[in-house]
């Protein structure tokens, strides 16, 4: 592999797929939803590919602002911005290309959701500087993180019915949760350097917090698939999803670095999980799950 590429892929974190799954999940329950089945090879794609490079591209325009912060960090300290390994330019250039080519996927869809796509990358470019200014930085994340529940509707519908906004509410919380436990690795760092976060903002409190948020997130996802019609297997699901939060609270309640990590990286399954519940539940009439 050249060594230019090998540092981009680096640059993108190809090697830990957890963050764009994490995107992935909720925009693809929505799709299914929104399509009530399966969306068709088209919005899958579209979606599915657009997701990773969105957040391919975030993590270019996170690196650059970070930089001088991330040398300070255990975790963060070896990117290959911050080492100098890839330059600020080269950066982003690479994410522009990027969001380029997400575009490109965009615009074969229609014009509302090209108009979403648009605020979508605008909070994306402003999250990574919230950390200077705002005491809990996770939630301007959560709003990035969630541009893909509407947008799969008005792909699928043509427009934002009001069933989106629990599920945006929702995910919010669910981004709260993981990207607290995800603070909670670096607390020591980021109050050394003096950035934002919410494990910070919480302090004594920011287990109870995650729990709390993660039960926020199955209210609100639970009131939208009310109105979308319930079925049993969401039951299967939620149970699912409520073993996995108990364990997170088992990881999490130490403040350990390496089980709030580990915690962190755990959060694709609930996403997966909630998923596969919606496309069973959606599974043409008289096929066996």
């Amino acid at each position: 592999m050249p060594p230019r590429f090998s540092l981009w892929l680096q640059l993108i974190r190809w090697d830990r797929p957890a963050g764009w799954l994490l995107l992935l999940w909720p925009t693809l329950s929505a799709l299914w939803l929104a399509a009530e089945g399966f969306p068709g090879w088209h919005l899958l794609a579209v979606f599915t590919l657009g997701t990773i490079l969105m957040r391919s591209a975030g993590c270019c325009v996170n690196d650059v602002a970070d930089r001088d912060f991330d040398k300070h960090v255990k975790r963060t300290a070896q990117r290959p911005v911050t080492t100098g390994a890839v330059s600020v330019k080269e950066a982003l250039a690479v994410g522009a290309v990027l969001a380029l080519a997400a575009l490109a996927l965009v615009l074969t869809t229609n014009a509302a959701t090209i108009v979403w796509s648009v605020g979508a990358l605008a909070v994306a470019v402003v999250y990574p500087f919230a950390k200077r200014w705002v005491s809990v930085p996770q939630a301007v994340l959560g709003v990035a993180f969630s541009f893909g529940i509407p947008m799969a509707f008005t792909a699928t519908q043509g427009g934002v019915p009001w069933v989106v906004w629990p599920m945006l509410v929702g995910n919010l919380f669910w981004v709260l949760a993981y990207d607290t436990e995800y603070a909670m690795v670096d607390r020591d760092d980021d109050l050394a350097i003096g950035i934002k976060t919410s494990a910070i903002t919480f302090g004594r409190w920011d287990v109870a917090a995650v729990m709390v948020f993660y039960g926020l997130f199955v209210v609100f996802w639970l009131l939208a698939l009310v109105q979308t019609g319930w079925h049993a297997i969401y039951s299967v699901a939620f149970l699912a999803i409520a073993v996995q939060v108990w364990w997170h609270f088992r990881l999490v309640r130490t403040r350990e670095r390496d089980a709030c990590f580990h915690a962190f990286r755990l959060n694709h399954w609930i996403g997966a999980t909630l998923f596969a519940g919606i496309v069973l539940a959606h599974l043409p009439a008289g096929t066996t799950p």
